[in-house]
């Protein structure tokens, strides 16, 4: 901790100041010093400094109002002051300001390494706290839009293992899975949380002008290239490019892509002078890139080096316990963007958002929820907000999983009467006591499955059940 620590000694007696440099030198520190608050300040803007020492008494910018000034340009540094005997108050005043602790003339060196170690270690746990924070508040964040399923779990804790490292991440699935969640919440863990996330839709570039949005160009590039211009690897130095839906990426671009990815550089259009990319790259498809690479349409070295670390995302089909948090995260966030009191969502409603098959995702989950929002006239959300199409395809989805499990129903060498007693009694209990569609799924009418329910000891317990 120590060789990593910049700690600024302020003090307008050159004396104090050489002594002072001379002791945190020796402990291992790295220190800077100024003369005066004027000076402290230029060094503060251009140092990550962990720690002031400083001189209540200054002319100028004095010991309180660079307590002040500091505290503005790095709120996580500490500031410590050094007083004579005549401004002890002064100086108890100034800590409720935000100061650490002072430090009495004459010092000796043991209080000096005492009081600075104390200080030096209160802003690691301070920012380590912070990050702590920080990594749990990307983790609530992505689980609200993503999930909490054990699929969706197995993905949050690759997500949690890969954040902290440097190493390019891969994220696949379908569309309107979430992919881009999973990238800000890879970013919101990783060191380079503070540092800029920049997305870059692929698809929705011409070829013309990806090449030009990724590496920027100079002036005079090409037509219409009236002034120079930062591309998308310089806005994102120092933090995380997400490249969406890489697989459409051209074959040119492929190659300055795969250049940057191998030696960390590259140049503006137009121009000669070579530019280090400090940047995170994550990527993400819904396409097959192993097949684009079979079929000669995406480079193979490329493939590789952005698939050092791959996060596959279900479709959330696939993970239907998740549909009643996500309907209800959504469902929260657009009845306050709307300024609608609604409170819930009817078990009928949340029945069918169950139930159907959702091909667009995570999108479509959350475009339903805001349509429905939007028309309801309740104070819950019901079955007739939702389109007729939706409701339709999920009783659609309903029959044709029903039939398919009535495949498993262990009939044997049993009489027909109590076959026909087992099947119907498994329908209904499928679909949760839906007359309608239970009738449905055994080609009879209403009428004919009550008279048999009626008939049937085993299945007159479902006569009280839901016919919606």
């Amino acid at each position: 901790m120590r060789s990593e620590s910049l700690i600024l000694v302020v003090d307008d007696t050159p004396g104090i100041r050489e002594a002072l440099e001379r002791i945190l030198s020796k402990e291992g520190y790295r220190v800077l010093t100024a003369a005066d608050g004027e000076e402290a300040v230029k060094l503060l803007q251009k140092h990550d400094v962990a720690l002031v020492l400083t001189d209540l008494k200054m002319p100028g910018i004095d010991g309180a109002e660079l307590l002040k000034i500091a505290k503005t340009i790095s709120p996580d540094l500490e500031v410590v002051l050094i007083t004579g005997h005549g401004t002890i108050d002064v100086a108890v005043e100034v800590m409720k300001d935000g100061a650490f602790d002072f430090i009495q003339k004459p010092f000796n060196k043991m209080t000096v390494v005492k009081v600075v170690k104390k200080a030096l270690e209160k802003r690691l746990l301070v920012l380590e706290n912070k990050n702590l924070q920080q990594r749990l508040k990307g983790i609530e964040e992505a689980e609200q839009v993503i999930g909490k399923s054990m699929a969706m779990r197995k993905v949050m804790d690759m997500v949690e293992q890969v954040a902290p490292s440097t190493a390019t991440v891969l994220v696949t699935g379908e569309s309107g899975v979430g992919k881009e969640v999973i990238a800000r919440a890879l970013h919101m863990m990783s060191p380079r949380r503070d540092k800029k996330f920049i997305k870059v839709s692929c698809a929705a570039l011409p070829e013309t002008l990806l090449e030009a949005e990724l590496f920027g160009y100079e002036r005079g590039a090409f037509t219409g290239a009236i002034s120079r211009r930062e591309g998308r690897f310089e806005l994102a130095h120092g933090g995380t490019l997400f490249l969406d839906e890489v697989g459409d990426i051209n074959p040119a671009v492929q190659v300055k892509l795969l250049r940057v990815l191998q030696s960390g550089e590259f140049e503006r259009l137009g121009g000669g002078t070579t530019f280090v990319a400090d940047v995170r790259l994550i990527a993400a498809t819904n396409a097959s890139l192993k097949k684009l690479v079979e079929k000669k349409l995406f480079r193979e070295d490329l493939y590789y080096r952005l698939n050092v670390i791959n996060i596959t995302i279900p479709p959330l089909r696939e993970r239907r316990e998740d549909i009643p948090l996500l309907a209800n995260y959504f469902l929260h966030r657009y009845a306050a963007k709307n300024g609608k009191d609604i409170t819930g969502i009817s078990k009928e409603a949340m029945d069918i958002l169950i139930r159907y098959h959702w091909p667009g995702n995570v999108r479509e989950l959350e475009n339903t929820m805001e349509r429905a929002v939007v028309l309801s006239r309740g104070t819950a959300i019901t079955p007739s907000d939702f389109p007729e199409d939706l409701r339709q395809a999920a009783d659609e989805h309903q029959e044709v999983a029903i039939e398919q499990r009535m495949l498993n129903i262990p009939i044997g060498k049993l009489p027909l009467k109590d076959i026909e007693r087992l099947v119907m009694e498994e329908t209904l209990r499928q679909s949760k006591g839906n007359k309608n569609i239970a009738s449905k799924i055994l080609g009879i009418s209403t009428r004919t499955l009550y008279r048999k329910i009626d008939s049937s000891g085993g299945a007159s317990d479902l006569h009280a059940d839901s016919e919606d």
